[in-house]
């Protein structure tokens, strides 16, 4: 009975996997054809890859002026976030108080807000400091927007580590500073790598904020580009796939670096519990 239970586990991963992968698939031969090749998208290309539409999607569409601009805000967001968002969730998890218990709760109240219900004051503000179309807004934005749940998991994570460590730093001559850095931080890697893959992951593929905030062609993200670059090549839809595995790839190659540390992150809390 439990083999069999097993085997239908199996086999409802294997189907949920290749669900998943579908779009992935036709996405990728899709772009490797032809507009006049009329064939199944389910079928790959017999005449071997059509390179123009990735040609078309790099001159037309942008996407590579596009793809580094979102590497700037997304690299840069994520930095302070796991910066910020570390330091911040130190002290809320190590002093035990009730002013914290409050901050906490406001914080997790935070995570519920959708960040649309901000967007008509928030751009209102940003215009008045002149940071609409520009780097640092966005990333001001970003950042604010991702310390939330950052500081929510930086400070479960460190109530789970002992306090006996910290401890014997502090006898043998500690400050906090040298006690946070060299004692607490590299203990932080999995819930860091967390951090980084759902605060970068999240900045990568935001469309909306974009929309209003980054308005030129010349500071496009990823999302806004290919956006606007199907709607230009509707009726091509090799380039406008082609365009979609582009804006995917960099952000994929960075979980799978990342995997095992995210893994590690999400289930520390339980292996240490």
């Amino acid at each position: 009975m439990d083999r069999m239970w097993k085997w239908l586990g199996i086999l409802f991963l294997l189907v949920f996997i290749v669900i998943q992968l579908t779009p992935f698939y036709i996405a990728m031969t899709v772009s490797a054809k032809p507009r006049t090749d009329l064939s199944s998208r389910w079928l790959p290309p017999t005449d071997g890859v059509y390179w123009e539409n990735y040609e078309r999607a790099i001159d037309r569409g942008n996407m590579l002026s596009a793809i580094k601009n979102s590497v700037i805000i997304t690299a840069v967001s994520t930095f302070f976030v796991c910066l910020i968002g570390c330091m911040a969730g130190y002290p809320l998890a190590r002093i035990k108080s009730r002013w914290n218990k409050v901050v906490m709760l406001i914080i997790l109240g935070v995570i519920m807000v959708p960040p649309l219900s901000t967007l008509v004051p928030l751009y209102t503000m940003m215009n008045k400091l002149e940071a609409v179309n520009t780097y640092w807004g966005m990333i001001l934005i970003m950042i604010t927007g991702q310390l939330p749940l950052s500081i929510f998991l930086y400070a479960s994570f460190i109530s789970t580590l002992p306090s006996s460590l910290e401890e014997a730093a502090v006898i043998d001559g500690a400050n906090y500073i040298q006690l946070f850095f060299r004692i607490i931080l590299p203990l932080m890697k999995p819930v860091t790598a967390t951090v980084m893959i759902l605060a970068g992951t999240f900045i990568w593929n935001e469309y909306q904020m974009s929309l209003y905030m980054l308005t030129t062609s010349d500071m496009r993200t990823i999302t806004t580009a290919i956006g606007a670059f199907f709607s230009q090549q509707s009726s091509n839809l090799g380039a406008a796939a082609a365009a979609s595995l582009m804006g995917m790839l960099p952000i994929l190659i960075a979980y799978l670096f990342l995997q095992q540390y995210f893994m590690k992150g999400m289930v520390a809390g339980e292996e240490k519990g």
